[in-house]
């Protein structure tokens, strides 16, 4: 008699990991599966991304804007610096270029991309030197 009640209950669970079962009507569904964790995440992705474009992107736009606006409105005469801190006065312009008048009859030839500004005027100080 032992022996059929080890045989049926041998039968009756088999091994390994029990099987999942359906969950009851009216139960709450797992919090840790499913789409619920993949959606609660997209809103605040969004958001963070909302925040980086108006903070960051879209100012420095209009800043690239306005100093494509300022290079091609160069003309003949106007005192400007490089990028490598050569100041100069326009001496001549073409589509890509801007040739400087550093010295009296010594003219270099620089890409208007590479021009970042206006010189600044004898009186005013130059920008302070960054502290390391």
């Amino acid at each position: 008699m032992t022996s059929t009640l080890l045989m049926l209950l041998a039968q009756a669970t088999p091994p390994g990991p029990p099987a999942p079962q359906a969950p009851a009507a009216g139960a709450a569904p797992n919090p840790m599966g499913g789409c619920g964790g993949q959606g609660g995440m997209l809103i605040p992705m969004l958001m963070i991304f909302v925040v980086f474009y108006f903070m960051l992107i879209r100012p420095q736009q209009k800043k690239q804007r306005e100093q494509q606006d300022w290079l091609k409105s160069l003309k003949k005469g106007d005192e400007v610096v490089t990028t490598g801190g050569i100041i100069g006065k326009i001496s001549g312009l073409t589509d890509n270029t801007v040739t400087l008048e550093v010295q009296e009859k010594v003219r270099m030839k620089f890409l208007r991309s590479h021009i970042a500004g206006k010189a600044p005027s004898p009186g005013q100080p130059g920008p302070e030197p960054q502290q390391k």
